[in-house]
């Protein structure tokens, strides 16, 4: 496994996980928020984790309160509101920090990557993506403004699925 699997995470329910468990999958994470005008993309990341798990791919959310605190909920609160308004089913990881003194060791590592037009650094708001291959290497970035269903998303998807 890679560095980037083996990072230490937590699930919204406090248990213990990593990337690692998602090893032979590809995997979309997304720092997501319940209070953002980019939140309706909660419904094409649901969309692509259905239409895609049987193929290899996982959808992972990852709550972040950094961007004018719009993810203010106690976990509770974001599995009900992510669970009610958008029938999320996959994965929620533990409220973290995507930038700044206390980014989380996966943040550290996925912000590196470079975007399209070759910008890497710090996360630029909610919902953006990061598209991690099934051997663990970060293929993509997406920024936030990038839909989940966008053509280069799914391309990017499809590419990096397990054959």
């Amino acid at each position: 496994m890679t560095d980037l699997q083996n990072i230490q995470l937590e699930t919204l329910g406090g248990d213990p996980t990593s990337l690692g468990e998602y090893d032979g999958r590809a995997v979309l994470v997304v720092n997501v928020a319940s209070k953002c005008g980019l939140t309706p993309q909660y419904t094409a990341l649901e969309q692509l984790a259905r239409d895609y798990a049987d193929k290899g791919l996982t959808v992972i959310g990852v709550p972040s309160n950094q961007f004018m605190g719009q993810e203010p909920g106690t976990a509770e609160e974001i599995q009900e509101f992510c669970s009610t308004t958008y029938g999320v089913t996959f994965p929620l990881l533990a409220k973290t920090d995507v930038n700044g003194e206390n980014r989380h060791p996966l943040y550290t590592e996925l912000t590196q990557t470079p975007d399209a037009g070759g910008d890497a650094g710090d996360v630029q708001w909610n919902f953006e993506k990061f598209l991690i291959t099934p051997d663990g290497k970060v293929a993509n970035r997406f920024r936030p403004r990038t839909v989940p269903d966008a053509p280069e998303v799914i391309e990017a998807i499809e590419a990096a699925l397990p054959k």
